[in-house]
């Protein structure tokens, strides 16, 4: 009976992957999503794994925000992949999706997600990887890229893998005292594109979306560094992302603006194209919805 069951699980996620990819075909380039199964510290971590048509420009490694999972960012994600990027992102064990959530409360997450994100960067970005990610995943991608974070019990300094060519962090969080300081920011050592809008306040806060900048503003110039504004843009795009529950209106067009940028800095610092870096320095400065920084 063991063995039946086992096989009944592998057909059925080898039928939702068809299924997957036959519903992506409708995108501009067809593209391929699997769910696969890694193991790390005696425990399984889920992965979805979009996969384009053809060779991958560069691959990205995705940590979604607290509480959410990875395809609550099918309309962040999908266009990067239709790009030609190939993106991984791991079911952290703090997201309402996953079965040992209550297991993992407090520190216990930061320890399982740096965990995640070090088996997909051995797994998937031995040649390179662009660390991208939302919230409590952007502070992750931002470790990665070299912030200082804290080194939990069982895991070795440095945090940072030299591996990462970029960082595409979406509304990080800002100092949180006893955990991350603004100084833990200023080591950041790769290209990065640091994301919010001006409404992007956590609920029942009393906090400044200008605290998302921190990262942005504790690093020194000179290591192509960028921070995007986005005019009424909240912490969710409107429900766009992480949060799929919220009424909405979606600030899809928003979304849209913020995957141009990202795609330009993809195309520029991981792909290496000198003509993308000069369209992101054209985009500098205030426009009608957006302002883009650069140091």
């Amino acid at each position: 009976m063991r063995t039946l069951a086992i096989l009944t699980k592998a057909v059925w996620l080898r039928l939702a992957s068809i299924t997957l990819t036959l519903f992506m075909l409708g995108c501009s380039h067809a593209s391929e999503l699997t769910v696969e199964q890694l193991t790390v510290a005696d425990r399984q971590v889920k992965v979805w794994h979009w996969q384009p048509d053809g060779k991958p420009a560069a691959t990205l490694i995705f940590s979604h925000g607290a509480a959410s999972a990875p395809l609550k960012y099918t309309a962040l994600i999908e266009p990067w992949v239709a790009a030609g990027y190939e993106v991984v992102a791991p079911l952290h064990v703090d997201s309402t999706d996953h079965p040992d959530m209550e297991k993992y409360q407090g520190m216990a997450s930061w320890t399982a997600r740096l965990q995640d994100m070090q088996l997909l960067a051995d797994t998937y970005g031995k040649n390179g990887y662009v660390a991208a990610g939302h919230s409590y995943g952007a502070l992750i991608a931002l470790v990665k890229g070299g912030a200082t974070g804290i080194v939990p019990p069982g895991l070795a300094a440095p945090l940072s893998d030299s591996r990462v060519s970029a960082v595409l962090a979406f509304s990080p969080p800002g100092a949180i005292p006893g955990f991350v300081s603004k100084d833990n920011y200023a080591t950041l050592a790769v290209p990065a594109l640091i994301q919010t809008g001006t409404k992007d306040v956590p609920p029942g806060t009393n906090l400044s979306w200008e605290g998302h900048l921190d990262a942005y503003s504790a690093v020194a110039s000179g290591g192509d560094r960028y921070a995007l504004i986005l005019d009424d843009v909240d912490h969710y795009f409107g429900g766009a992302i992480c949060r799929l529950d919220l009424p909405g209106p979606k600030q899809q067009a928003q979304l849209d603006q913020a995957i141009e940028y990202s795609l330009l800095m993809l195309q520029a610092y991981a792909n290496k194209e000198t003509s993308a870096k000069q369209q992101l320095t054209q985009k500098l400065g205030k426009t009608k919805f957006a302002d883009l920084q650069y140091k």
